[in-house]
């Protein structure tokens, strides 16, 4: 493993909550990135590996594509 990911908080969780069924809820997974150290490593990674699904550094799929189109602006 990574070394951010050793201390990423949603190792303590359900990773279903990262990556719900379609139409389930993101919030509680978000509340979990808000409140992590290594959020920033996490969405990092997300973004440079171009993961489409689940919850990385706080951000779902769609968040993450919108924060890509407007990197590359």
């Amino acid at each position: 493993m990574t070394g951010w990911r050793d201390d990423a908080l949603c190792r303590q969780t359900d990773p279903n909550a990262f990556h719900p069924e379609v139409g389930g809820s993101t919030a509680s997974a978000k509340r979990t990135c808000m409140a992590c150290e290594v959020r920033r490593q996490c969405l990092d990674y997300a973004l440079a590996a171009g993961e489409t699904h689940g919850v990385w550094g706080g951000l779902g799929p769609r968040e993450r594509q919108r924060l890509r189109r407007t990197q590359a602006a």
